[in-house]
């Protein structure tokens, strides 16, 4: 017998209590894109005064046409904002999921964003409706859409990545030392890292 993927807890609260899901929809168009990337804050989430229902966002994910979820949260955060089965909610309505942690306030390793944008960049090819979300929706995947921006326009500058993504997701996006400093540190460290990996590839077809 299947159990109820929810919680009971989701069913508890008054409507009146709880904490709408807003979804931001980044539009592309910016850097020559006819796509748009979703962003918002962890859905289902139960913390301090923030009181959402999980089924209720994820119909609402389902109502904006949402098919790819990339999850920069980690199991920890799921765990202590009360949304542990959320990957398995997901995968149970359909979504399909890239589960990336990168803990809270930081940056991903190098390595790990750029596998992050390709795919990104193969979902938003291939006309998927794609959706990125942290715990706030703010820090870490303000700054992956940032990369994202930088990644898909050479004239795109991290200072205007910033502004646009605060435009769009409030003052408090791109939060850290850290997250700011990888931004401005990204086109750089980028085009090493595609000269490593051809020179990889060269090595290996020889």
């Amino acid at each position: 017998m299947r159990t109820n993927e929810f919680s009971s807890s989701d069913e508890d609260e008054g409507e009146e209590q709880l904490t709408p899901l807003f979804v931001s929809w980044l539009p592309l168009s910016v850097v020559g894109s006819s796509q748009f990337l979703g962003i918002c804050a962890l859905p289902g989430c139960k913390y301090k005064d923030i009181r959402r229902d999980l089924r209720r966002d994820v119909e609402e994910l389902q109502s904006q046409g949402v098919q790819e979820i990339f999850v920069f949260c980690t199991r920890g955060e799921l765990s202590k904002y009360r949304v542990p089965s959320l990957l398995e909610v997901y995968q149970q309505h359909g979504f399909n999921i890239h589960h990336v942690p990168i803990p809270d306030g930081n940056a991903p390793e190098f390595g790990q964003c750029c596998q992050i944008l390709d795919a990104l960049q193969h979902s938003l090819n291939n006309n998927r409706r794609t959706l990125i979300h942290c715990y706030g929706g703010l820090g870490r995947s303000a700054l992956i859409a940032a990369c994202l921006l930088l990644h898909l326009s050479y004239t795109m500058t991290a200072n205007k990545a910033i502004e646009i993504l605060r435009e769009h997701r409030g003052g408090g996006a791109i939060q850290t030392v850290k997250q700011y400093n990888f931004l401005h540190e990204f086109r750089e460290r980028y085009t090493t890292y595609q000269e490593s990996r051809e020179d990889l590839e060269r090595s290996v077809s020889r």
